[in-house]
């Protein structure tokens, strides 16, 4: 059995899967802003769980600066934590060795391993309350990425340099038009929305240049009423030379972290020992 632990600002969910990659359960709890708080919760949900013989697990979090070799995490786009040291901290929980990484790059890390027949070259996008990326490459992480995500493309926007997230991420749309995505129904504010997004689209691409890109998050699930208006607007902005990629959705998009950090804790520990 494997454990995967989805770290979220709000939500942390705790899920065993089977050797096989298959989730046979999962406990949620409110993630506490005080870190050694969360550290109690997770110390009483794991006995809790009836699946307790791990052969190693992943972590997923939403760390904008990690340190993948000690195991530190320094910053967080949405927790208060800093400068903790959550790999061990959690290993003495769990019993058992662990791998820790961004949660984008866990989901793109899990919706590439569905494409590995099709595609080589995955960048995974997701668009929640913030803006995440991740960019697989032959099945492997690319960690040489950053992790602060939409914080740090700088794109013009009303005539100023702003962080993509501030003004196209699913707090940003929030902000904008008073609605949440799934209360968005008319074309024109889609239309608009996704105008913005290609922006930073259009940025990633010429950067990575992927084969795929795979959107998922909050308003990724909502894919089917803006996809065609943002593959128009990306065609716009064609770039010379570079060949545009495929847009699709994300297939597991509510689980992408969970099923990521079953991947990476295999490749890592595939019989319980360092691979």
């Amino acid at each position: 059995m494997y454990v995967a632990i989805d770290i979220g600002g709000t939500k942390t969910l705790v899920a065993v899967l089977n050797n096989e990659g298959v989730i046979v359960e999962q406990i949620r709890f409110l993630t506490d802003k005080k870190y050694q708080d969360f550290l109690n919760e997770l110390k009483k949900t794991i006995p809790r769980l009836e699946h307790k013989d791990f052969i190693a697990g992943g972590i997923g979090l939403p760390a904008t600066r990690l340190d993948r070799k000690h195991g530190k995490a320094f910053n967080f786009s949405n927790l208060p934590w800093e400068d903790v040291n959550i790999l061990e901290d959690i290993k003495d929980i769990t019993n058992c060795p662990m791998v820790i990484e961004n949660d984008a790059k866990m989901a793109a890390l899990s919706e590439s391993m569905l494409l590995k027949d099709k595609y080589k070259e995955v960048l995974y996008v997701t668009i929640s309350t913030g803006i995440g990326f991740g960019l697989v490459l032959n099945g492997k992480i690319d960690t040489s990425i950053g992790d602060g995500g939409g914080k740090t493309i700088l794109l013009e926007y009303k005539d100023r340099l702003m962080p993509w997230e501030e003004f196209a991420s699913g707090h940003a749309i929030y902000k904008k038009y008073g609605k949440k995505a799934k209360d968005i129904k008319d074309e024109k504010t889609w239309r608009e929305i996704s105008h913005e997004l290609a922006k930073g689209f259009i940025h990633l691409i010429a950067i990575m240049q992927p084969e795929v890109i795979v959107i998922g998050g909050g308003v990724g699930n909502y894919f089917n009423r803006f996809s065609h208006f943002l593959r128009d607007d990306i065609e716009k902005y064609k770039i010379p030379l570079i060949k545009m990629p495929v847009i699709i959705e994300a297939q597991r998009p509510d689980e992408a972290v969970i099923y990521g950090c079953y991947d990476l804790a295999k490749q890592y520990y595939p019989n319980g020992k360092s691979n």
